[in-house]
């Protein structure tokens, strides 16, 4: 049988809960962005305009206050934690809004509406547990479900800085669920850095799981 999250955890991202985010397993190395000249440097600047906009929420806070939720299972997501290579890095902790996401069923996987795409107000926040226990605002994300996103008149997945979001469906012929209990759907992350360093892959290297505690 295929691991899928728990319906109970699912049924409560849905009744004024959070949402577990999907991970996939990414095929890049990690620091290359394959971008050169003039598109690195407009996406450098796209970059510090999403940092920008959302320095609010380095106040976990602010993020309640504006109606983030955080993982109910208190998962900080790693590389290694989802049995893919330690060096690939981490996610964090996701912080959501399950209303840009558009959640509207939790059975038989779990399903939207939203096809919230803007990141200058993304619908998830990703944060790093930090050494004296506070958390680190390392990025942010957006999700939309691949049938609201088609039905909305969209015959591709989006796309961010030039590169599709990462397309997320369950293999009927695998032994793990690739899509985790949910529907099929595109994510895309956009991680902070203080040097430029360009990362838009699902797992960052920079970023660890070494000092959360649930």
């Amino acid at each position: 049988m295929k691991a899928r999250w728990e319906g109970t955890l699912l049924a409560s991202m849905l009744l004024g809960g959070s949402l577990v985010m999907p991970v996939e397993a990414p095929a890049y190395t990690p620091g290359e962005t394959g971008e050169t000249g003039e598109t690195a440097v407009e996406t450098t600047a796209l970059l510090e305009a999403i940092r920008t906009a959302t320095r609010r929420f380095e106040s976990v806070e602010v993020a309640l206050a504006e109606g983030y939720v955080p993982d109910p299972t208190g998962r900080c997501i790693s590389a290694a934690s989802e049995g893919l290579p330690g060096e690939l890095g981490g996610m964090g902790i996701h912080y959501l809004r399950p209303d840009l996401l558009g959640l509207s069923a939790s059975e038989p996987r779990v399903d939207g509406t939203g096809v919230h795409t803007d990141f200058l107000n993304p619908a998830i926040l990703l944060y790093e547990p930090q050494e004296d226990g506070t958390l680190k605002l390392a990025g942010v994300e957006n999700l939309v479900f691949q049938k609201a996103w088609h039905a909305a008149g969209n015959s591709a997945p989006p796309t961010f800085a030039g590169r599709s979001w990462d397309t997320m469906a369950d293999d009927p012929a695998t032994a793990i669920d690739e899509a985790h209990g949910f529907e099929p759907h595109y994510d895309q992350h956009v991680w902070f850095s203080d040097d430029g360093t360009v990362h838009l892959e699902s797992f960052n290297p920079r970023v660890s799981c070494t000092h959360h505690h649930s």
